[in-house]
């Protein structure tokens, strides 16, 4: 099992940032292992809400479903991946620090299969993409150019 916990700082409204990230079809947008996502449930978006993504994680091509678990906008989204190569759960957090937006993404998963075998490498690999992903979405959102 790993864990990670990853924050930044992006300046712009919290309101803003949470309906750009909780947005499933942003995510290729600043999530470069994402290659598509979108919501599988009817509105409204709420505990129990669904999202297929198709993602690229170590050269591998992965199709995941993504329950939504915690939903209280614009604070806080939770969710798990309860099958697939890599079963998780994660929490992304919103808190207003002055002008801006302080996101704070954190979880645990269990790498099943190949994963399993390479799971330090996994784990690594998680931690760097997922500041990466930050870092990414700091710079979209901070140019206004979603």
């Amino acid at each position: 099992m790993f864990k990670f916990e990853t924050t930044i700082f992006i300046d712009r409204p919290q309101q803003e940032v949470f309906d750009f990230v909780s947005n499933p079809a942003n995510n290729p947008k600043w999530q470069g292992s994402f290659i598509s996502a979108e919501w599988t449930s009817d509105n409204p978006v709420g505990v129990g809400s669904t999202q297929h993504s198709v993602s690229r994680f170590l050269g591998r091509e992965m199709e995941a479903t993504a329950e939504i678990t915690v939903w209280d906008p614009p604070n806080q989204f939770s969710f798990r991946l309860p099958e697939g190569p890599y079963p998780a759960e994660g929490t992304d957090i919103f808190e207003p620090k002055g002008d801006g937006t302080q996101v704070t993404q954190k979880g645990t998963g269990e790498p099943g299969g190949f994963f399993k075998l390479a799971e330090g490498l996994v784990g690594k690999q998680l931690n760097k993409q997922l500041q990466t992903n930050l870092s990414a979405l700091k710079l979209l959102l901070e140019n206004g150019s979603e």
